[in-house]
């Protein structure tokens, strides 16, 4: 593997042209894995795949690894697989790929050269092409933004190099980004970024060559930190609207709006907030820091409020409880003790209505409870409610927690991370994992200049 990247740093070389308004909106989609890959597959099999896949990437998010105009808007598409894309323009000609809208990492990158390897990947990956570009640079091991990459100092992976040596010629190392499903090797690029009202020189992204299990798309890092995107772009504030799941793999649309945010403190008409918590600062688990950290105080199904043991509502100094929204995400995950008490007490509301558990279903679909309706004139649900700090409040729609899984039968979708047969998540890491399945339909604003986070119910097509 160590020969293989050597080889490609060396022909990427080649492949290079040289070395070394206040808003802006972006159309939001709803990312799949494929457009309706299996348009036969069975709605719990499909499910599975979902509930999979959020286990998986709660399984990464709690064991992170890592080896002039102000406002900007871009289109956000709904997928598949669980996941939301934004097209972006990279490069001089533009070259226009898509990128997974992750809210939970702090990196862009793109899958890039002809030479693009992915292993259990989609076969219509389109790459970016640096050697079309001529604003494509590698990074140099004295650039500073090297380490931006790498979580350390340029000295540390760059031993033959002085800090801000003009005579460096040593490149910025190759770096493997780990993720829920696969993981991603490259290499740091500068590159401009042309965003529909503006474009941004110099823009640090990576240039992968080598994949495992990654979706069709690249990824865009909106995370805490220098390297993210809001981070680079010096915006305050962004925010997004989620399409409901009956978009998937569709024309629809909403938008991720990036706002260069004002000086004093203004409030979105119709918003609720909760302030942000501060992030555990866990050497051994830097992503712990890139993540948004909110305050959930409570949980209510029905009327009835779930008691749920303070340890698991906020970090503490290993990193370990609290709550976190993650785009990435799709259904909800929470800690064995929290699910079980939240699924349980959902449980005993439905039986006492007289609901029969489908217990095959939740075999099958790696979800539980499930439930058949057949033969209800018409269904009901307890109210699942969200409690934060602050006073915010937000009850999910029916459609958000609640997921069709066949002919009269819907399924639960907050989920252990012990579920699936699989291994319980390590302890430490945020004990509660917001997905993006809970937040169809709803407005969201990170506000990064009064750290606070805003939800507002609204039809998002």
């Amino acid at each position: 593997m160590a020969s293989y990247i050597f080889l490609f740093l060396l022909s990427l070389l080649l492949l290079l042209p040289s070395i070394s308004s206040n808003i802006t909106t972006i159309p939001l989609s709803h990312f799949h894995r494929n457009p309706h890959p299996h348009p036969h597959l069975h709605p719990c099999h499909h499910l599975n795949n979902l509930a999979t896949s959020s286990l998986k990437r709660a399984h990464h998010l709690k064991n992170p690894q890592t080896t002039t105009t102000h406002r900007t808007t871009t289109p956000v598409f709904s997928q598949s697989y669980g996941g939301y894309s934004i097209p972006l323009s990279f490069g001089t000609p533009p070259q226009t790929l898509s990128f997974i809208m992750d809210t939970g990492s702090d990196f862009t990158w793109f899958p890039c050269t002809k030479n693009y390897q992915c292993v259990n990947c989609p076969s219509y990956l389109k790459p970016f092409i640096p050697k079309l570009s001529s604003s494509s640079k590698i990074l140099g091991c004295s650039d500073s933004k090297c380490a931006l990459f790498h979580n350390k100092s340029p000295r540390f992976h760059c031993q033959a190099c002085r800090p801000n040596s003009k005579n460096c010629t040593q490149m910025c190392p190759a770096y493997t980004f780990v993720y829920g499903l696969g993981e991603t090797t490259g290499v740091p690029l500068s590159e401009t970024l042309n965003l529909p009202t503006r474009s941004v020189p110099d823009f640090l992204v990576g240039c992968s060559v080598s994949s495992t299990h990654q979706p069709p798309a690249g990824i865009a890092g909106l995370g805490r930190g220098p390297a993210s995107f809001p981070g680079q772009l010096g915006f305050k504030k962004f925010s997004y609207c989620l399409l409901s799941r009956l978009f998937d793999d569709t024309n629809k649309s909403s938008l991720l709006v990036l706002d260069a945010g004002e000086k004093w403190a203004k409030k979105t008409t119709g918003v609720i907030y909760t302030p942000f918590v501060s992030n555990p600062l866990v050497p051994a688990r830097p992503a712990f820091s890139v993540y948004y950290y909110v305050g959930l105080r409570q949980i209510k199904v029905g009327r009835r409020r779930v008691k749920i043991p303070y340890r698991y509502l906020r970090p503490d100094s290993r990193g370990s409880g609290g709550t976190i929204i993650d785009s990435g995400t799709t259904f909800t995950i929470m800690a064995p003790e929290v699910s079980q008490r939240v699924s349980g007490e959902f449980a005993r509301q439905m039986a006492a209505v007289g609901y029969k558990r489908a217990e095959e279903v939740e075999a099958v679909s790696g979800l539980k409870p499930c439930y058949s309706i057949s033969g209800a004139k018409s269904a009901a649900f307890p109210v699942v409610t969200f409690h934060f700090k602050g006073g915010a409040e937000v009850a999910l729609p029916v459609e958000n927690y609640m997921a069709i899984a066949g002919d009269d039968l819907v399924c639960l979708t907050i989920m252990s991370d012990k579920e699936l047969g699989g291994p319980e998540v390590s302890s430490s890491g945020p004990s509660i994992i917001i997905g993006s399945f809970q937040l169809q339909n709803f407005y969201v604003e990170y506000d990064l200049l009064n750290e606070r986070l805003g939800f507002r119910q609204q039809r998002c097509n």
